[in-house]
């Protein structure tokens, strides 16, 4: 019997802190939960509206780790095309432009609405919209 309840958070180390936490709060809404540290040693908990976070490092505490070290993030939504749009308005790159999609799983497929962008660090963020 496993004791995993789920994610609770994916951390990330950051160049710039401040302007990766304006995007993930002010761009993307979501909520810092909790903050800490100070300068290039500042982090911050940020809850992606489920409970489960985007926990941020700055830069220097991490030495030891690449930036955006992780395969990408995905976050669920309810507008594709408007979070796409916003995150490319706050300077994020495109990867792939919105776009539907059906996932062909067990028990039934799924139809989505995906989009992918980088990040301020080269992370890739993928926005999942369930269309059922």
């Amino acid at each position: 019997m496993s004791n995993i309840k789920g994610i609770h958070h994916i951390a990330i180390r950051v160049k710039d802190f401040d302007r990766t936490f304006d995007l993930y709060t002010r761009v993307l809404g979501m909520k810092c939960t909790l903050a800490w540290g100070e300068g290039d040693k500042r982090a911050a908990m940020l809850d992606t509206g489920n409970g489960a976070c985007v926990e941020l490092f700055g830069g220097s505490q991490l030495d030891r780790l690449p930036e955006g070290a992780f395969f990408h993030l995905a976050f669920a939504t309810d507008d594709t095309d408007a979070a796409f749009a916003a995150a490319i308005a706050a300077g994020c790159t495109e990867q792939k432009a919105p776009f539907d999609f059906v996932i062909n799983g067990q028990p039934a497929p799924l139809p989505v609405r995906l989009a992918f962008v980088y990040g301020y660090d080269g992370e890739i963020l993928e926005l999942f919209q369930i269309r059922i």
